[in-house]
């Protein structure tokens, strides 16, 4: 006999599923068209992949289109401002929208990610998190989350900071994973439909 919190694991992951699909069918033009974009644009492939740590800690390769020049993440992880030296200038204008995160898409489809759920870090970071912040990683990630309303410009936040890893990694994240912790405890599916529509008010804004 399935169990509420089961179902509700169930009903998530089918809704992931279908709007995933759905998403990617409706999006394809545009996805050809950013991929011509980004080829006229710069040296190198469509997509960027890295590695980012899911659930239970497992580590999973997440898509996105490629926004920055090659071997740029060499020079570092976080992207300082918007106006980075690294970021093409076609990538400019997909992280201002946040297009170059479509491709997760597939990431959900996959089943490494959902809509709704704590944006996965990369190792480096969730090396720091403590025992209590560790649960964040009891659930999939998502694409989008309430910390992710709250740093809708957390480039430019970072650009503000004499030391921005240092204000990265003392500020930002906690703030996040508090949040992220906030919503573990009282997600439904409904407040993740009400985080996908202040995402895509916020995206609009």
């Amino acid at each position: 006999m399935i169990n509420i919190g089961g179902l509700k694991m169930i009903i998530k992951r089918i809704f992931d599923i279908v709007f995933a699909l759905a998403s990617i069918f409706l999006l394809t033009p545009l996805f050809f068209l950013i991929a011509v974009f980004i080829t006229l644009n710069s040296n190198g492939g469509i997509f960027y992949m890295q590695n980012r740590v899911g659930k239970n800690g497992c580590v999973f390769k997440l898509f996105k289109f490629r926004t920055m020049f090659i071997n740029s993440d060499h020079l570092g992880l976080l992207t300082i401002g918007n106006h980075d030296h690294r970021i093409t200038p076609v990538g400019y204008w997909l992280r201002k929208f946040k297009l170059d995160e479509l491709p997760q898409l597939f990431n959900v489809l996959i089943g490494d990610m959902s809509f709704v759920g704590p944006r996965p870090e990369v190792n480096k970071y969730v090396k720091l998190y403590n025992e209590t912040q560790l649960r964040v990683l009891s659930v999939k990630p998502g694409i989008t989350d309430w910390a992710s309303i709250q740093y809708f410009n957390e480039n430019e936040l970072l650009a503000h900071s004499d030391d921005p890893e240092k204000f990265y990694i003392d500020e930002i994240i906690p703030s996040k994973i508090i949040q992220n912790l906030g919503y573990i405890d009282r997600r439904s599916f409904w407040m993740d439909i009400k985080i996908m529509l202040y995402t895509l008010k916020r995206l609009i804004n």
